[in-house]
């Protein structure tokens, strides 16, 4: 039973519990033995069986009354560890919170319990949400489910929201939480063959998670369907108060009104993300996109972004300033990790504390950031670098006369192996050159499995829609997830 029961998404849970056809305590069951004879995959950072069988049993209570259950009752997921959880440790994967336990509740996690959902643990990711291949962790590389044929190798589940896709691709979890700033949900759901979805920005409340590039990040749901990530969402999304840049919006139906058909609908090709280094087989699963949509009714067009190119750059000097500002909060005086040295006055507690509490790829961008934001740099890089981010914006805004949606590829290549990367950082950064130009948007963007390479890596599509225009952007996803057929899955190794 436990593994016909781990091999169920989110809706067929919900519904299944509703029917009666299981308990949630049942489903909750199957996940912790799955979540812990899955250690070597590294996913999870802390576990926490106890809070995914308390929910599971609140659920059961609430169907043998008769109650109304919520949108995500008796689903047990993951928690990205950037998420602050009451009284259970929350580390954003760095040693400088390491221990730290939050008497609060970010208001997204809070949405997700109040919607019946359980808690299986934390998810490992990229220190402080930045990296690209889940190998920033203080807590150790988040290895894919995936292998190559033929080959032992550990392969990277992308980053930063590797351990949600690690997790969520090797069926510990049905679904798990991600945050995006530059890609961070759409890169990893394409590296592990599963759907994720960043919402328009200001969507999901902010409040409460690990702030990395406050302008730019925003938290979405990533699981095995494009109708689980509608259902996710739903739970996730509305306004918060708490939250400034908070959209005071109503949440749509996004599950009720999904729709495959697409009669009517334009579909945008942009012509400057066909880039040199981008892998044949994902210019190939590009095409083959074109071919579902079309097939769903869509009129395909061509149409031009013209300063996409600009928009990494732009991004690695926008993200790095927030970042700096963002983390001068981990001092050692408040909270968190404090290194004292005898004899030490307060700015050598500031450096050693930072120097032992963060990792190489933090401490470059937060010296990347401090230096764009320096007196005599801010006007050429920070501002020249916004000025960017507004003509990036302009792009999709005269891209939207002539297309309702756009199809690109995720990213530029397969999975790699880890550790392939790591002397050089500038070809990493690379892996967001897809993904970056809708974060400095904020649109809307999903990232849906497609096809297969010829060595067994699962290859993403992904779909940028208009401003508070998920529904376009998850009907095109029904509409690929339905004529790719894909249900590929890992073999088990761990």
């Amino acid at each position: 039973m436990s593994e016909e029961l781990t091999s169920l998404g989110v809706k067929a849970i919900r519904d299944g519990v509703a029917a009666g056809d299981f308990t949630a305590r049942e489903v909750a069951e199957s996940f912790n033995t799955a979540v812990a004879d899955a250690a070597a995959l590294n996913a999870f950072i802390v576990t926490t069986p106890d809070h995914a069988l308390a929910a599971a049993d609140a659920t059961d209570a609430k169907r043998a009354k008769g109650e109304e259950l919520g949108a995500m009752a008796g689903v047990p997921i993951g928690m990205k560890d950037l998420f602050a959880t009451h009284g259970v440790q929350t580390t954003a994967a760095s040693h400088i919170l390491e221990g730290f336990k939050p008497q609060y509740e970010s208001t997204v996690s809070q949405n997700l319990w109040d919607a019946g959902a359980g808690m299986l643990g934390k998810l490992n990711l990229d220190q402080f949400a930045m990296g690209s291949s889940n190998e920033t962790s203080y807590f150790g590389n988040v290895s894919s489910p995936w292998r190559k044929a033929g080959s032992n190798a550990a392969m990277s589940p992308g980053g930063s929201s590797g351990g949600s896709s690690s997790a969520v691709a090797a069926r510990i979890a049905p679904a798990a939480t991600g945050t995006d700033t530059g890609g961070s949900i759409r890169q990893p759901a394409a590296f592990t063959g599963i759907c994720g979805i960043k919402p328009t920005y200001g969507r999901c409340s902010r409040w409460g998670v690990v702030a990395f590039a406050s302008s730019l990040d925003q938290a979405g749901p990533m699981a095995r369907s494009v109708e689980d990530c509608a259902i996710m969402l739903g739970a996730m999304a509305g306004f918060d108060p708490k939250d400034a840049t908070s959209l005071q919006m109503d949440v749509p139906d996004w599950e009720g009104a999904l729709n495959a058909d697409l009669k009517g609908k334009r579909v945008g090709i942009p012509k400057e993300y066909r880039m040199e280094g981008t892998s044949e087989a994902i210019l190939e699963s590009w095409e083959q996109g074109k071919a579902w949509l079309k097939d769903a009714g869509a009129q395909i067009v061509d149409i031009s972004l013209p300063h996409t190119k600009y928009a990494l750059p732009a991004y690695y000097i926008i993200a790095p300033a927030e970042a700096s500002s963002n983390l001068a909060r981990y001092d050692g005086v408040r909270y968190g990790l404090r290194e004292l040295p005898e004899n030490a006055g307060l700015q050598d507690m500031y450096a050693e504390t930072r120097e032992a509490g963060f990792g190489d790829e933090v401490k470059r961008r937060v010296l990347i950031g401090t230096y764009v934001l320096s007196a005599g740099f801010y006007d050429a890089y920070y501002n020249q670098a916004q000025k960017v981010r507004a003509l990036v914006a302009r792009d999709f805004e005269q891209a939207w006369a002539h297309c309702d949606v756009i199809l690109a590829p995720t990213t530029p290549t397969p999975s790699f192996p880890l550790g392939s990367l790591n002397e050089d950082p500038l070809t990493m950064y690379l892996n967001d050159v897809f993904a970056v130009p809708a974060s400095l948007a904020g649109l809307p963007a999903m990232s849906v499995p497609a096809t297969m390479t010829e060595d067994g890596l699962p290859l993403g599509l992904q779909l940028v829609g208009k401003a508070f225009d998920e529904q376009s952007v998850l009907d095109a996803g029904l509409a690929i997830q339905q004529r790719s057929g894909f249900d590929h899955a890992p073999e088990k190794w761990w």
